[in-house]
Parts: C-alpha cells; sequence; structure tokens
C-alpha cells in the first residue's frame, strides 16, 4: 500500500494538468471534495490539491502545444540526472530533462519503452516531500499502468526504479504488481498489465492513471458520470480487492476510483 513516508522508486506525487484549469477543478471538487491552493504568483497558474487542509497532489495548465490533458505519476528517487541517464540507457525517453522546481526539488519527465509518461521527483524541501495523505477516500491508493509492452515495461521499472515484482494471473491476463526495493509483502503499490488488442485497435497507447479511494464506488461512479466524465470501466467488483470504477474526465484525462476491501486484522 502506499505510504507518506515515501521510499525511493515509490509514487510520491500525482497531479494533472488541463486546457481549463478552473473547469478541470471544478469537477474534482465536486467528486472528490478537493480544494485548491496556488503555488504562487511565479508558479504559471499551478498549484496544490487539498484535501482536509493536507495536499494530496497538484494541479495545473498544460505547458506547451504538445502537451496532453491527464494525469502524471510521480515516483521518488534520491538522484533524479542518475535515474535519467539509468532510463536512457534501458531504453526509456527523456520527454522533459532534468530541472530544478523553485527550491523544493528536482524533476524529470520520462517515457517507459512502451510509450507510458511518468515523472521523477527527487526532494530539496522535506515540505515538499510528497503527498500528505494518501489511502484515505478523496485521496490516492494506487497507480496502474495499461501497458502495450508489459515485458518491456516491467523489466525497464525493475531496472531504472529498483522495483520488485510479482505476476499474478487475472480473468483477462496477467497482471504484475510493483513494490519498493526491499519492501514488505504488503508494500504493493501499483500495477502494470497488458493493453486488451481491442483497446489497441481503437487507438489506446501506453499510459498510467490513478487510483483514488472513495467510500462508496457506485456513488461515486455516478457522480462523475453527471459532472461529465466517461466512463471506461463500470462499477466492478475484484475479489479480496475491491469495487472499482474508471473514467476519463471532461478533459480525457484517465482515473480510477475504488472501494478497497479493508485489510485483514494482524
Amino acid at each position: 500500500m502506499l505510504t507518506t513516508d515515501t521510499p525511493d522508486g515509490a509514487p510520491t506525487w500525482v497531479e494533472f494538468a488541463s486546457p481549463d484549469i478552473g473547469a478541470s477543478l471544478a469537477f474534482y471538487r465536486e467528486l472528490f471534495g478537493w480544494d485548491f491552493q496556488s503555488a504562487g504568483p511565479e508558479a504559471g497558474g499551478y498549484g496544490f490539491l487539498m484535501l482536509d487542509g493536507k495536499m494530496i497532489g497538484g494541479a495545473g495548465p498544460l505547458q506547451g502545444d504538445d502537451a496532453r490533458p491527464g494525469w502524471t505519476i510521480y515516483f521518488r528517487t534520491a538522484d533524479v540526472d542518475a535515474t535519467v541517464k539509468a532510463a536512457e540507457q534501458s531504453g526509456g525517453t527523456v520527454l522533459q530533462a532534468p530541472m530544478d522546481v523553485m527550491s523544493f526539488g528536482r524533476s524529470a519527465v520520462l517515457g517507459d519503452p512502451a510509450g507510458a509518461a511518468f515523472a521523477l521527483w527527487q526532494v530539496f524541501d522535506p515540505a515538499m516531500a510528497g503527498m500528505q495523505v494518501v489511502n484515505d477516500p478523496g485521496s490516492l491508493c494506487w497507480v496502474e499502468s495499461y501497458t502495450t509492452d508489459a515485458g518491456a515495461a516491467v523489466a525497464f521499472y525493475r531496472q531504472v526504479l529498483g522495483w520488485e515484482t510479482e505476476e499474478m494471473p487475472t480473468p483477462v491476463g496477467p497482471y504484475v504488481v510493483a513494490r519498493p526495493a526491499g519492501g514488505a509483502e504488503d508494500s504493493g503499490f501499483g500495477g502494470l498489465m497488458a493493453l486488451p488488442e481491442e483497446n489497441r485497435a481503437a487507438g489506446s497507447v501506453s499510459e498510467w492513471h490513478p487510483y483514488f479511494e472513495v467510500a462508496d464506488c457506485d456513488a461515486t461512479a455516478a457522480t462523475a458520470a453527471g459532472l461529465g466524465a466517461t466512463t471506461l470501466v463500470p462499477p466492478t467488483d475484484m475479489e479480496d480487492v475491491g469495487r472499482f470504477a474508471m473514467f476519463a474526465d471532461p478533459h480525457g484525462g484517465a482515473f480510477a476510483v475504488i472501494k478497497s476491501v479493508p485489510p485483514a486484522p494482524q
């Protein structure tokens, strides 16, 4: 599971970019109860998504003519530049070169060998170490990649971010669960699975998307549809995992929600 004490290689931040940041914020505010706190005039419209006064991610306008609306997952690293070099040597693509983000930290955006984009975060300021709440309703609880080449993607992340992985059978094909290096069995934070052939034929490409915990999957799904989201996967039960649904927000950003099965008592 996710933790706010993020180890290297695990998700530490999530953000969305939108061509209409006001409309997107209104959508997610109604859906999850998020507030928005500007990062200041020097941040170009970027700010922090807040849940009960705690940061759960960020949001800002699209940057660049070829930028696409949607969510980006950031993985923590102790050294962005070294990780970028390792990614290039392992078949990855640099989409945004390493850069300092004011005095907060250092970031880069990469593409894995199957084309899924993700980002890196190296902390400078402990106050900006990452998400301040996870796993609670309205916050990030899981990340997932649909990929056109699961074998190449898994090998890449194992090499570049040090992940430990475990393949599990599912009714729709193998699902690979990822854990940080040296993580306990319950430290899984995300998964990868092959993009179904019908989705590829329809033009889908490799991508990462976030899962947000909710108190009621069906109620959240109905609200999302009423707010203009497109339902990609209707509310569906996963045995021993929970009930989930997946959407594209009104500007096309893919995300999922889940009402997780409570962990078994120890």
